[in-house]
This record gives C-alpha cells, sequence and structure tokens, in this order.
C-alpha cells in the first residue's frame, strides 16, 4: 500500500511541474503532505517535515550566500578585466577566440546562473564572431558546454539538489568526482579547439577594427588591490570547500560578508547588492526547503523504502546493480524530458533507495546523475528558460543548436562518466 501510494505521490509530482499545473514549490510541500495524511501519517507530519527541514537548511543557507558572493564580485566588475584581457589576446585568430569563449563562460559560471553567463558572455563575444566570420552556432555552442558542465560545482543547481535529495553534503557528493569534472572542462576545450580550428579552415583571414577593440574595454574601473583581494577571495574560498576545511556554508556567509565590505563599504549601496541578487537567491531556497518537506514526509512515512522494496522485485539484479552506470548514460539525455526539480527531487530518491536494495551506494546514483541531468544537460534543454535566453542572444534557432550541441554534451557527460569509472568512484 505505502510502496503505491508513493508511486503515486511522484506521479502526480511529476505531473504537476512537467505541465506547469502548479509551481513546484506548491507542487514539494501540498502533494507530500497530502499523501501523508492518506497514509494515516497525519500527527507526524509535523516531525517528518521538521526533519526534512533540519537536514535541507546547510545546503539552502549554503546557496543562498554563494548566490550573493559571486553576484557581488560580478556588481563589482571583478570579471571585467580579465573578459577584457582575454580578448585582446584572442585577436583575430578563431582557435584563440573559441578558447576564450569556453574560459570567460566558465568564469561567469561561477555563480551557478546559466542566464547570468549567457547575458554577459554571449553579448561580449557576439559582434566578435560576426566580424571574424566566426558561425553564431559555435558561439552558442561553446558557451553552453562550458556553463553546463560548470553546473557540476558544490553550488550549482543541481548538485544541491541531488545533495538535498539524498541527505548528504554537497562536499560528500562532489569532491569524489574532481578529477573527472576536471577531466570534463579539458574536454570542454577540446572541443573548442576542435571548432576553432574547423572555423579557422571555412573563412579568411582578417583584423579586427579598433572598433571592436574599445568594446572590450572593461565597464568598471576596479582598483587594482581590490581585483586581487576578490580573485584571492575566490580561489580561497573555492579551496576551503573542496579541501573540507570548513562546511560550505559556513565559507560562503564569510566570504559574502567581507566582498560586500570590501567592494562596496556603503551601507546604502550593500542594500542595493543585497536586493539585487534576493530575488534569485529566495526563489531556489524556497525551493530548496519544500524540497524538504518532500523528501522528510516520503522517508518519514516509509514510502520511499516501500517503492525500493517493490522495485527490486521486478527488477534483474544485473541491472540493478548497475543503476550508477545506467543513470550516468541517461542523466544528459534525460534533460530533455524532466526538469531539475522533477527529476532530482522525485525520480533520484527512487533510483538511489532502489540502487540500496542491491547494495550499491545511493550517492553513487546521485554522482552519476549531476555528470549530465540539468549540468551539461541544461543548456539544450527546452524545458529551461535560459536554453531560450542563449538562442534568442546568439540568434540561432533551437534545432540547430541541439542538433550541434546535444552529441558534444552527450560525449563530456560519457567523458566525465568514464573517468568516474575508471577511478573507481562509481562502480560497475
Amino acid at each position: 500500500m505505502l510502496g503505491l501510494l508513493g508511486v503515486l505521490t511522484i506521479g502526480l509530482l511529476l505531473f504537476l511541474i512537467i505541465s506547469k499545473k502548479t509551481s513546484a514549490v506548491v507542487a514539494l510541500i501540498l502533494v507530500p503532505v497530502l499523501a501523508g495524511i492518506i497514509a494515516g501519517k497525519f500527527q507526524e507530519l509535523p516531525s517528518m517535515i521538521s526533519s526534512g527541514l533540519v537536514s535541507i537548511a546547510p545546503t539552502g543557507v549554503m546557496f543562498v550566500f554563494a548566490i550573493l558572493f559571486f553576484g557581488v564580485l560580478m556588481d563589482a566588475g571583478t570579471f571585467q578585466p580579465i573578459i577584457s584581457r582575454l580578448l585582446k589576446l584572442a585577436g583575430n585568430d578563431p582557435v584563440k577566440i573559441a578558447l576564450a569563449t569556453a574560459i570567460l563562460a566558465m568564469m561567469v559560471h561561477l555563480d551557478g546562473s546559466g542566464a547570468v553567463t549567457f547575458l554577459v558572455v554571449i553579448p561580449a563575444l557576439l559582434h566578435i564572431y560576426d566580424a571574424i566570420g566566426m558561425n553564431r552556432l559555435t558561439l552558442a555552442s561553446i558557451v553552453a558546454l562550458s556553463a553546463g558542465t560548470m553546473n557540476v560545482l558544490p553550488w550549482g543547481g543541481p548538485t544541491i539538489r541531488a545533495a538535498s535529495a539524498l541527505d548528504i553534503s554537497v562536499t560528500e557528493l562532489f569532491n569524489p568526482l574532481l578529477i573527472p569534472f576536471l577531466v570534463g572542462l579539458a574536454t570542454v576545450f577540446g572541443i573548442a579547439f576542435y571548432l576553432g580550428k574547423r572555423e579557422r579552415n571555412t573563412i579568411p583571414f582578417v583584423e579586427l577594427s579598433k572598433n571592436l577593440e574599445g568594446k572590450i574595454e572593461p565597464a568598471i574601473k576596479l582598483p587594482l588591490w581590490r581585483f586581487w583581494v576578490n580573485i584571492a577571495l575566490i580561489l580561497f574560498a573555492i579551496l576551503t570547500i573542496v579541501m573540507a576545511w570548513a562546511p560550505p556554508y559556513v565559507v560562503f556567509m564569510i566570504a559574502f560578508g567581507l566582498a560586500l565590505l570590501i567592494n562596496f563599504p556603503k551601507v546604502s549601496d550593500q542594500k542595493e547588492r543585497v536586493d539585487a541578487h534576493a530575488k534569485e537567491a529566495l526563489l531556489m531556497a524556497s525551493i530548496l526547503f519544500a524540497a524538504g518537506c518532500f523528501t522528510g514526509i516520503l522517508k518519514g512515512s516509509g514510502m520511499m523504502d516501500a517503492m525500493a522494496s517493490g522495485i527490486q522485485t521486478v527488477l534483474p539484479e544485473f541491472l540493478g546493480r548497475q543503476l550508477p552506470l545506467l543513470t550516468g548514460i541517461l542523466a544528459m539525455p534525460s534533460s530533455l524530458v524532466f526538469d531539475p526539480d522533477s527529476f532530482y527531487f522525485g525520480i533520484l530518491p527512487l533510483l538511489a533507495s532502489t540502487a540500496e536494495t542491491f547494495q550499491v551506494s545511493g550517492i553513487e546514483v546521485g554522482q552519476a546523475a549531476i555528470l549530465g541531468q540539468m549540468t551539461t544537460g541544461f543548456p539544450v534543454s527546452p524545458l529551461t528558460g535560459s536554453t531560450y535566453l542563449l538562442i534568442g542572444l546568439a540568434g540561432v534557432d533551437l534545432g540547430d543548436h541541439q542538433k550541434k550541441t546535444i552529441p558534444l554534451a552527450f560525449l563530456v557527460t560519457l567523458v566525465m562518466l568514464f573517468v568516474s569509472v575508471l577511478i573507481g568512484v562509481i562502480s560497475v
């Protein structure tokens, strides 16, 4: 009975979110509450919800302050001198321009926002691509691959969702994937080099005009000392998180406070910068805490265990033991079918619980998932607004973009998955 109710609960959640009948926040709160009442767990609901919220709180706090931290650094113009310098070094060589595109997209995507990445990188480079005669699809593809791979970072939306759904820390989920992640970034650079070389072979040699050079000057004049302090702050924050010297939410809270004080010492400016990023931070935080309600009820009521046991009886053992590998293979294509909330809060917990019934680590399923599901897959998915922003800014057709980028994004995922298997992060 509990297993069937769990399946119906997840099915209703997926239907409401995918069909956009209601927002993810509303569905993640009300659907499990209704299921808990039907399951006869009315009196236990408050304690189950509280348990889910307590487990999700560190991740929610981390995301809020990570968004604010990188947002403040972006507002201060920290990355503008780097962008200007890279584009000047790239000159008129399509290969260098392609590689610079990858670097810029990766750097800007440190804040985890696809929309910000596309709004900053595409307009900055579009006129250069047009002047050189490079294909706009190449620009869209490289930016998509770079941003998508960077989405695997601990403060990226998919990784945060996966960690929340599995009730583990983001560092426990991400740190074993550091080497595959770096290999994934190297693969993106290899693809950018290849695409740049193809462009070089099809367009004539041209010189950038002085007008173009003028357009890539930094928009904000940042004092040199402040620039290096900001860069040091970023590197120290990332190093502290990767080395697990302190919890990520502690790191980003302190880093945000320092960044705000250093770059915007006036109280009025501080309030303005926080207000500018509050909407995005609050939206994701509300989804995460609502997900805590959902997972708390499904686990506390026994529905999750019941569903996993039911699947175990019908799933062949050889497939059950390969769930992490199968998840990794299907992760990127699933971005075309499932939005991140429905996958990570509806599908992933069930896959992880099922894997554990076959004595396979549920964490490995989560690690396999973030190698593709709404990471490399988000900038080509028709389910995300960022995809339409990307193609709109680049002025390319969605079908053409998907045709060019999907095979490359799938390749990056498979490379990261192969390395994960090779070093023993994902067992086969």
